[in-house]
């Protein structure tokens, strides 16, 4: 056989054994020879997926912080004026440049009670279309956005960072299901933004995220125009028939949570008075 026939038999062989046998440590078959547009276009590896977005720790405290800019976790009170004037910022930028969000998750639940975000919140969360979701990387990534409270002079600072691996729009190897944040560059707190795609062909009418929530197109779209924290927001459609398959009913009706009883005359959530259990002195009393 000439040196030329060899090199192609042993090319066919090579590539039957890659075909055959997948690549166990990222569950999926490696085929180099395979068109991969994120790499050819933007340098993605899809073989070698890191994390992009960290967080000094994994616990509901420090797990909600960026990295980059976290120095300590902020109280209690600061943090819920932080995450509200955040929502105010995120939901105006978008209005203002003809962005399509919506608000999802913990923070739709919120919006269902009072309009507000849960007081025990350490986070926000969002969506957007993948199209709006590419646009914000084409166009939007690493934005700072200034902004500056009504009842404050001082000016807050957001960076809008869209994650690379955005642009795979299927889970695979799990480490980046939040495609984007609008971080407090102050402080290191954030809104999780995340995209929706369609991820079956065959299932049009079907869509989804990373972290495996699906929606019927019908649930989501007309979106509905509403309020939150005071400022023009958007909501799914079937914004009820979202939460309880996210939450169940309970959620819906339940008036204690988190150390919170639902007020029904201020229509707030109140924290629960601790109960104060008396020692006994050994005095008797008549």
């Amino acid at each position: 056989m000439n040196p030329r026939g060899l090199l192609v038999l042993l090319g066919a062989i090579w590539s039957a054994a890659v075909l055959a046998y997948p690549d166990h440590s990222h569950g999926r078959i490696i085929n180099p020879s395979a068109p991969d547009l994120l790499w050819e276009k933007y340098g993605l590896n899809k073989s070698a997926e890191f994390k992009y977005f960290h967080e000094p720790g994994r616990d509901d405290t420090l797990g909600h912080y960026d990295t980059r800019f976290f120095t300590t976790p902020v109280p209690d009170a600061e943090r819920s004026r932080t995450l509200t004037d955040m929502i105010r910022a995120y939901l105006d930028f978008f209005n203002e440049n003809g962005l399509e969000t919506w608000i999802a998750h913990g923070t739709l639940l919120g919006w269902w009670w009072n309009g507000k975000i849960m007081p025990w919140d350490w986070d926000i969360d969002t969506q957007v279309p993948d199209t709006t979701l590419l646009h914000l990387a084409d166009h939007y990534n690493q934005t700072i956005v200034r902004y500056t409270p009504k009842a404050s002079d001082e000016q807050s600072s957001y960076l809008l960072d869209i994650n690379p691996w955005a642009r795979q729009r299927e889970r695979g190897m799990g480490l980046n299901i939040i495609d984007a944040r609008w971080i407090d560059m102050r402080t290191g707190l954030y809104i999780d933004i995340t995209g929706l795609s369609n991820l079956d062909p065959e299932q049009p009418d079907m869509w989804g995220c990373k972290n495996n929530h699906k929606y019927e197109m019908t649930d989501i779209y007309p979106l509905r125009k509403t309020t939150f924290e005071g400022v023009a927001a958007k909501v799914p459609f079937h914004y009820d028939s979202v939460l309880v398959e996210e939450y169940s009913n309970k959620a819906l009706t339940s008036t204690q949570f988190h150390n919170h009883t639902w007020n029904a005359d201020i229509e707030e959530w109140v924290v629960d008075k601790p109960v104060v259990v008396q020692e006994d002195d050994g005095r008797q009393y008549e």
